[in-house]
């Protein structure tokens, strides 16, 4: 039987999908197993990102059985997981957003628990549990990016790359020209609301080991990319985190020259190298100012008028 859906969903599942034809319809299956009845003004948006495997063939069949609430849209060509999100967040109409991955790793079941946080939370991160079996080296550099993230945006950061996640839509669509076309929107989303001051939470949820296929991602390319991407929002909205300790190293760097001058000389001496290092850290400092002055210029909802409502209702 066709199912209908309302003109105007509250709640919009995207799924970006990749060859994932043995998977995919019984995840479309257990979301709506899972959901329908009690969010009956539901939509599911799969992107299929140039899947050569089947998968479109599944969807054509699941579109039919499922009508209007399965929304279904296809890349002529594989242009990358961010491209998948950007597209499937663009036509998606529910108030919030879940994104979440299609390789069985995520399980519906924890829909409810990651939509019953917003609000007061923004954007919600289901967190992978310290138990997750994924490779030694992917967790290794999971912990480096969590870590690393969590000294620049001044925030523990408890899972940056995790693609299962909850958020309002009319917010992260003001984020979607920073989604890098691979696998790094996670990353983006996580640090954009975290930098853009909105509340952003993380709830504990258990990782299933992929049952199909193999991972998308490229440990050492992709892994570079999250690091330049983990900069480049830290840059966007805090610039002085990234060029104070810049500065601070390169002024490290000029007392050392300096020290090595005076013992080399016997006298008191400021050597080339470190005028230029002086110099160059100066300029870091003015520049990181520069580039302060312009972030703040951006205006930023902190996410603190719905906790503040909250707790004058309780104090009346």
């Amino acid at each position: 039987m066709e199912k209908k859906n309302s003109k105007n969903p509250s709640l919009s599942i995207v799924l970006p999908v990749f060859e994932e034809a043995d998977l995919i319809q019984g995840l479309i299956e257990g979301i709506f197993g899972v959901l329908q009845d009690e969010y009956s003004e539901l939509e599911v948006v799969v992107v299929d990102d140039g899947s050569e495997d089947g998968t479109t063939e599944v969807l054509k069949q699941l579109k039919r059985e499922y009508g209007d609430v399965l929304v279904v849209a296809r890349h002529l060509i594989n242009r990358g997981n961010g491209a998948a999100l950007r597209t499937g967040i663009n036509i998606a109409r529910g108030e919030i957003v879940v994104t979440m991955d299609a390789d069985g790793q995520h399980s519906p079941d924890d829909i409810p628990n990651l939509l019953a946080q917003i609000p007061p939370y923004d954007l919600i991160i289901g967190a992978r549990l310290e138990d997750y079996e994924g490779g030694w080296y992917r967790n290794a550099a999971n912990g480096f990016y969590n870590r690393f993230a969590s000294w620049l945006s001044r925030r523990e950061i408890k899972d940056l790359t995790s693609g299962f996640r909850a958020m309002r839509r009319d917010v992260v669509r003001h984020f979607l020209p920073l989604f890098p076309q691979g696998f790094s929107a996670p990353t983006t989303t996580t640090l954009a609301f975290i930098k853009g001051g909105y509340n952003v939470g993380f709830l504990p949820i258990h990782v299933q080991q992929r049952k199909a296929g193999k991972s998308k991602i490229r440990i050492f390319e992709d892994g570079s990319r999250f690091i330049l991407i983990i900069i480049r929002m830290v840059m966007l909205y805090d610039p002085l985190r990234i060029f104070i300790p810049a500065g601070v190293a390169l002024f490290l760097l000029g007392c050392m020259a300096w020290g090595a001058g005076l013992v080399n000389a016997g006298r008191l001496v400021f050597p080339n190298s470190a005028i230029f290092l002086y110099s160059a850290a100066m300029l870091i400092w003015l520049l990181g100012l520069i580039a302060d002055q312009l972030a703040n210029t951006r205006i930023s909802y902190h996410g603190d008028e719905i906790v503040n409502l909250l707790n004058q209702d309780q104090s009346q």
